[in-house]
């Protein structure tokens, strides 16, 4: 048998950390699909939103914020290390997101939560305090798909920073690695989450807002390195 190249056994390594991030969210993905199916989307709803504590109405009030602003200056750090792909990364993802979102936003104009729940017979409507509410364009999820813009970019450049500075058997990293994947899901699907807790979305729009969170940026780093990479040297230049 011919021993596979060094280089091609770690791009193996690479694919199959960012497999099991994509694998993870799949799952999940079916799952949500499979509650979608089977509930009809107002009761799904108050299922999902049943169950309300002080310090979770706290945490997922602020917790929602972070697509607001704070993931983008987070995604903006980079460039400190002189790492400006992960930036462009995020913005290119971000903006190619943005535009499909508003796109369906506009053509669909569903109603939020508050506003379906008017007509849905005496059933309350769990809220948080001191959140505004919004009333339509639902479909999808924005703050969704900014979360999962965001962590899907750190799993990918999480893997590829561990093919760059690759140590051949170090497997305690590996599994490492694998678990902050997973751990990246947990952050994004929190995120999501968030918006059905909050009354501001209901499980379908948050599961195409993810849809579109993730694909955008395995799409553009699968498929337009080259371009991320051209646009990150000349945004080098310029800082210089």
């Amino acid at each position: 048998m011919i021993p596979l190249h060094p280089e091609t056994v770690i791009n193996q390594y690479m694919n199959k950390m960012i497999s099991v991030y994509g694998i993870a969210y799949l799952v999940l993905l079916m799952l949500v699909i499979g509650l979608l199916c089977m509930y009809p989307k107002l009761e799904l709803h108050l299922l999902l939103n049943s169950w309300h504590t002080e310090f979770e109405d706290t945490f997922f009030k602020y917790y929602s914020m972070l697509a607001e602003g704070p993931l983008y200056v987070l995604a903006l750090l980079p460039i400190l290390w002189r790492e400006i792909q992960i930036t462009v990364l995020f913005t290119l993802s971000e903006l190619t997101g943005g535009a499909v979102l508003q796109v369906l936003k506009h053509t669909f104009s569903f109603d939020r939560p508050v506003s379906a729940f008017e007509h849905y017979g005496n059933a309350m409507l769990p809220l948080v305090q001191g959140v505004d509410m919004h009333h339509s364009n639902s479909f999808p999820s924005g703050h969704a798909s900014t979360f999962f813009v965001f962590f899907t970019c750190c799993a990918l450049f999480l893997a590829y920073n561990y093919k760059q500075n690759h140590q051949p058997g170090n497997s305690r990293k590996w599994f490492l690695i694998n678990a902050s994947m997973l751990a990246l899901l947990i952050l994004a699907a929190l995120g999501a989450y968030s918006r059905i807790y909050l009354s501001q979305h209901f499980l379908s729009d948050v599961c195409v807002g993810s849809i579109i969170g993730f694909m955008t940026p395995c799409l553009f780093f699968f498929f337009a390195k080259g371009m991320i990479t051209k646009i990150s040297n000349k945004l080098y230049q310029l800082k210089r």
